[in-house]
């Protein structure tokens, strides 16, 4: 029994639709999966529905982008009560920016002589939570760029012509949300983010697990992050982050993690509030 607890759909920047997703799940073999989408619960819906039919159990999530002490870092919020009002209200402002911020990346590319429509991107997308995959694709589709790695590496990636700087919430100020909705924040690909002199003061924040388990971790790097989260008494996820066909081959099934990790995290969410004072109570969903 596996999980994978780290996806996207065309609710945000991945290609599949949750019904596409699950039915991969359900041919890989997965016990559970849950779904990550940036800034939004939008799919989590149909994807609710679609899990049963592919005989998976199913995790409502989200990926909030943050930042501690001038670090990027991004936050899984796991179990969550996709009708919470706050949360849905603060996700409506994160969508906003997203958006905003796309219309200034294509002005950015308009003014380099590249006549990319704003509208193109946002039909490409078709979602609430639109990013830079989406005005990669579009340069692409357009004939600008011939693939997306290049769209990326000549226009969109940081300090590129047309790189936005990306909102970012405080981590202190996502976990609190998280929590607020009943779920558990954990930490994603810390390995990427090349940040752990930062996990003492999340933990003390009430952070609640580390993704160990990433496609961008190598063995060693995963053996680390289990270190560091049984030190810090935090639960162990992982996952294989796909985001469908826009990259070619799915990484889904690429990354699985045992079902044992999943009922871990069950326990500590019955277990109720890590050691972040004020924080609503757990329940599961």
């Amino acid at each position: 029994m596996f999980a994978d607890l780290h996806l996207h759909t065309n609710f945000s920047d991945g290609t599949y639709t949750p019904e596409e997703l699950a039915e991969r799940a359900g041919q890989l073999g997965l016990t559970a999966i849950a779904l990550t989408d940036h800034d939004t619960v939008e799919g989590c819906a149909r994807m609710s529905v679609a899990c049963p039919r592919a005989r998976l159990e199913f995790i409502p999530a989200t990926e909030l982008t943050a930042e501690l002490d001038g670090n990027e870092l991004h936050l899984l919020g796991y179990f969550l009560d996709t009708q919470n009002p706050k949360l849905l209200g603060k996700m409506a402002t994160f969508q906003q920016v997203r958006q905003d911020r796309i219309r200034e990346m294509v002005a950015r590319l308009n003014r380099l002589h590249i006549p990319l429509p704003v509208d193109s991107v946002f039909a490409i997308a078709n979602c609430r939570s639109p990013g830079r995959p989406h005005v990669g694709r579009a340069l692409v589709m357009g004939g600008f760029c011939a693939t997306l790695d290049e769209a990326f590496e000549r226009f969109l990636k940081k300090n590129r012509p047309a790189w936005v700087p990306k909102f970012k919430i405080s981590a202190l100020e996502a976990i609190e949300l998280i929590h607020d909705a009943g779920g558990l924040a954990v930490m994603a690909h810390p390995g990427l983010n090349r940040t752990d002199e930062l996990i003492p003061s999340l933990v003390r924040a009430g952070l609640d697990g580390l993704e160990c388990f990433h496609t961008k971790h190598t063995p060693v790097v995963s053996a680390h992050y289990i270190r560091l989260a049984r030190e810090h008494d935090l639960a162990i996820t992982g996952g294989s982050d796909c985001h469908g066909l826009s990259k070619g081959k799915p990484l889904i099934g690429t990354v699985k993690i045992p079902y044992e990790y999943v009922k871990q995290l069950k326990t500590r969410l019955r277990a109720g509030p890590a050691a972040a004072p004020g924080s609503a109570p757990r329940t599961p969903h």
